[in-house]
């Protein structure tokens, strides 16, 4: 069996099992996170997605933490779809794996090969690509959360986007929604917003951006990050999530919330921004 092992445990998350649940634990209870620590009150929503951050723990998990709080609150999926950029440029455009398992300091994660063959043949625009997975850290780093909530009891479909045009995303939002009706899933759009300018600058870019992902509006997104020049890296993500997201009818999308490496660190001059959103029936 094919084992993806991890590429950014020791460097974005803590590489031993008990420190990284300590971790996470710090970031549900963080100034900035939920401050409470999972499983939420209990929700029988059937499909759920969130928009969430992938940098290193320590900026951005305790904003990544509101979104798993809320997923704690529904029973454990039988399959976790996870967008992410592909930062490195490597392998296919779009890319599944054709199977195997995933392997975290917490475990592994059986990928769904029914799934990804279905998504490759329902999209036409997918293939599988080990290499555009092997390095990247967008996917990898949601992992340990839901194997904190939900430990590992459900299978995974990973999901790496080096063509992010609007065209692409659409589609591949089209076969998420076709794979998930009917289903107990959860649908993860891995991204942080803009990169490396200042606080200010940011917050303003941001603010548009997540707006235009409230508005459920894949068209308003992409005029937006043109527009204002958004350096958000994982647009294409979460326009595939917002395609899914009206095909399978969840109309509410909320921010749970912002902030910036600079509310963490103090440094305010250059930051990136991270923001946890949910979407849900309503």
């Amino acid at each position: 069996m094919e084992v993806r092992r991890p590429a950014v445990a020791g460097q974005f998350y803590e590489a031993d099992p008990s420190r990284l649940k300590k971790s996470i634990e710090e970031c549900f209870l963080h100034p900035l996170g939920p401050q409470k620590m999972p499983p939420a009150p209990r929700s029988d929503e059937e499909v759920v997605g969130l928009v969430s951050p992938h940098a290193g723990y320590i900026y951005s998990g305790p904003i990544a933490a509101h979104g798993y709080y809320y997923a704690s609150s529904l029973p454990t999926p039988e399959l976790v779809i996870i967008l992410g950029p592909n930062h490195w440029g490597l392998g296919s455009g779009v890319a599944t794996v054709s199977g195997g398992v995933w392997r975290t300091p917490l475990g592994d994660l059986e990928v769904s090969a029914e799934d990804a063959k279905t998504l490759v043949k329902v999209s036409g625009i997918v293939d599988f690509s080990e290499e555009a997975h092997r390095r990247e850290h967008s996917i990898e780093v949601q992992l340990p959360f839901l194997q904190y909530i939900f430990d590992s009891k459900f299978k995974i479909l990973p999901i790496s986007m080096l063509f992010q045009d609007k065209d692409t995303a659409v589609e591949v939002g089209h076969a998420i929604a076709e794979i998930v009706k009917g289903r107990r899933c959860l649908i993860i759009a891995s991204s942080d917003l803009t990169h490396y300018e200042s606080q200010r600058e940011a917050e303003r870019k941001d603010a548009a951006f997540i707006n235009a992902t409230l508005s459920l509006d894949v068209l308003k997104l992409y005029s937006v990050i043109q527009r204002l020049d958004i350096s958000a890296c994982g647009y294409g993500p979460v326009a595939a999530l917002i395609t899914a997201a009206n095909d399978l009818s969840l109309k509410k999308a909320e921010l749970l919330k912002y902030a910036t490496s600079g509310d963490v660190s103090g440094d305010k001059s250059s930051v990136v921004g991270y923001a946890s959103i949910r979407f849900c029936k309503g």
